[in-house]
């Protein structure tokens, strides 16, 4: 490949690409507005962390045991229909949470509905993952995988803020918010004619399984990219204490902001620097260092948390949990291009689920161990010591996977040699 041939606009040359991203901005920015919200209404109604962490967990648990079915139907049934289905699913669940807010429903129930929502996200997640290579062609694949990152950053920089305006006026606004966003992308789905390109046959589910986490295992370079990815996003679950910061810790607040307006910033600010460094790698040819780049970029999102732990200062605190997402995108456009391209088509719902299912999970499940040290010895101590395990982790996968250390150029010739050792 050129590289000073590359076009940063490649991907949009291809047709259906645009639509599935307006579609996929706008869910994510519902998605960032109810996050906001119900964590906000969590801490408000419990005084609790260990609240903020369950909201981790009931979210977690779908994610552990719909992720490898929902990729299994991937593979085997029409993607798009998958979408609209699960959509829909997510769009009755925010309304269902918007009711009980303004009831001040029962606590459990509330938990109960954000497992739903959870497993209705899990449905249409493998689906999602997997459609991007049916809309682009081959060498245009990464680039479409910087810019739909970008486009989840920008909605993680707009979601946010709006979920933080819209609550301080009304909590239940912010669920209603959400729903007609996923209400949006159903419909620009339905407007959409995906290619079908090869699928698997459906048959025994169990076995289809198991050839998608054997292709992980053997793929040691996949293996290793995951499985760092996923460590550093367990043991980096600070996003899930900022209510905790925005009220009680960082109460010298700028321009007389309202605690829940500075959540919505701090909760803004890791999606406005992997934004920043979305675009810049949008810009730029395939990366040259692609595994030595991930691991110093999760080693440097471990620094940044253990400042931001420390930090007493609303902007220190804004700029580390920036640059928390600047570095991490890095890692994001390493893992989902070198999966997309490293996967046959068949098999790519499958291999997709199982790198959702551990980086997913693991996000959710790190907010729930973020609250559960944090209840036992405060927040501080719980977001430092996530900062600290994410460098030792890092330490560590350098040395257990050597051929992510010496892993190259991200590009389809890169990625159709002999796997590294």
């Amino acid at each position: 490949m050129n590289d000073k041939k590359s076009d940063p606009y490649e991907a949009f040359r291809s047709p259906g690409f645009g639509r599935f991203f307006i579609g996929g901005f706008l869910i994510h920015i519902g998605a960032a507005a109810q996050s906001v919200a119900i964590g906000w209404e969590m801490y408000i109604r419990t005084d609790s962390a260990f609240a903020l962490g369950l909201v981790g967990l009931v979210q977690a648990l779908p994610m552990l045991l719909l992720t490898l079915p929902a990729g299994y139907l991937a593979d085997v049934y029409d993607r798009r229909k998958l979408m609209i289905i699960g959509f829909i699913g997510t769009s009755l669940t925010s309304l269902a949470l918007a009711t009980f807010s303004i009831m001040q429903g029962s606590i459990p129930v509330m938990y109960l509905l954000l497992f739903m929502d959870a497993a209705f996200h899990r449905l249409a997640g493998p689906a999602s993952a997997s459609i991007v290579p049916l809309l682009v062609p081959p060498r245009a694949l990464e680039n479409a995988i910087k810019w739909r990152s970008s486009l989840f950053h920008l909605s993680m920089v707009i979601g946010p803020a709006i979920g933080g305006i819209i609550v301080a006026f009304s909590v239940p606004a912010a669920y209603f918010f959400s729903a007609g966003t996923t209400i949006a992308f159903v419909l620009l789905l339905l407007g959409m004619r995906v290619p079908e390109g090869r699928r698997s046959s459906a048959g025994n589910i169990v076995r289809q399984l198991r050839e998608g986490m054997a292709f992980v295992w053997n793929q040691k370079v996949i293996l290793g990219v995951v499985s760092l990815d996923m460590f550093a996003v367990l043991l980096g679950g600070a996003v899930y204490l900022l209510p905790i910061f925005a009220r009680d810790i960082l109460t010298e607040r700028p321009f007389g902001m309202r605690p829940e307006q500075a959540l919505g910033w701090l909760r803004a600010a890791p999606a406005l620097g992997a934004l920043l460094m979305a675009l810049v790698m949008a810009h730029c040819p395939p990366i040259k260092r692609a595994g030595r780049s991930m691991l110093l970029a999760v080693a440097a999102f471990g620094a940044a948390t253990i400042v931001f732990g420390f930090s007493r200062s609303f902007w220190l605190s804004f700029v580390m949990l920036f640059l928390t997402g600047l570095f991490d995108n890095i890692s994001v456009v390493v893992r989902h291009t070198l999966v997309q391209l490293r996967t046959p088509n068949e098999l790519r719902g499958r291999v997709s689920a199982v790198n959702s299912m551990f980086i997913g999970s693991s996000n959710e499940l790190g907010g729930f161990e973020s609250g559960l040290v944090a209840r036992f010895f405060g927040p501080v101590v719980s977001v430092v010591s996530g900062g600290v395990g994410s460098i030792l982790v890092v330490l560590m996968w350098a040395k257990l996977f050597p051929g992510l250390r010496k892993f190259g150029r991200l590009s389809v010739d890169a990625c159709e040699d002999d796997e590294l050792a």
